[in-house]
């Protein structure tokens, strides 16, 4: 059994976990490390809405924010878990001899990967609500803590919308149309769209507080 089949994200050290993706298998791979960039995202804002004492009327929704933050960093450590299964299924399914069996095979585990990313980008996207109150109403002191996640987040979507988008395409290595590909699976396709949209809004939400965050880097 190879060394890397014990490690995973939630239960190895930074050191074992990365090392392990440094290594030429695919898993864990990129879209584990998509996960992960959400488990930090996650991590950042429940720190952030720690060091927050706002006004009595925002308390409520304080407390939301950290407990969904704390949620999310669990749940994204298992995301990039399952992530790395679906991994190790895809390039699986790559490797069988040409043929029906084979196509059957890529088919199956292309969906499979494609979905397992696109739950990824779609706790991502509804991480970022989170982010954009505590721009506005989170310690003014970790602003870059705040932008430092957003950096985070960013690349949890972009990661999540390039996985989707290249499992899909790998549906044509047996003979798929991408229009096809669109018509078949549509939700995913639509996710393409989605965390598309998501990166647009991202990196707007970055660009109104990074002054804050970075106030040397402004032109004099």
């Amino acid at each position: 059994m190879d060394e890397t089949d014990s490690v995973t994200t939630q239960n190895s050290t930074v050191e074992d976990w990365t090392r392990a993706l440094a290594q030429s298998t695919g898993s864990p791979g990129g879209g584990a490390g998509t996960g992960l960039m959400l488990a930090v995202a996650a991590s950042l804002a429940s720190m952030v809405a720690g060091y927050t004492e706002p006004e009595e009327d925002l308390r409520a929704e304080l407390s939301r924010v950290r407990e969904r933050a704390q949620a999310l960093r669990e749940e994204a450590l298992r995301l990039a878990d399952q992530d790395a299964s679906a991994s190790l299924a895809f390039g699986a399914a790559f490797r069988l001899e040409p043929g029906a069996e084979r196509d059957e095979a890529v088919t199956r585990a292309s969906v499979d990967a494609a979905k397992s990313s696109a739950v990824l980008g779609q706790r991502a996207i509804e991480a970022i609500d989170a982010l954009a109150w505590l721009a506005v109403h989170g310690n003014r002191a970790l602003i870059a803590d705040v932008v430092v996640a957003f950096g985070s987040l960013r690349a949890t979507v972009a990661g999540a919308r390039t996985n989707v988008s290249f499992d899909l395409a790998a549906l044509t290595s047996h003979g798929s149309t991408m229009e096809e590909i669109r018509e078949q699976h549509p939700d995913l396709w639509a996710t393409v769209t989605d965390l598309n949209a998501a990166l647009e809004r991202i990196d707007s939400l970055t660009a109104e507080i990074d002054h804050r965050a970075a106030p040397t880097d402004a032109a004099p």
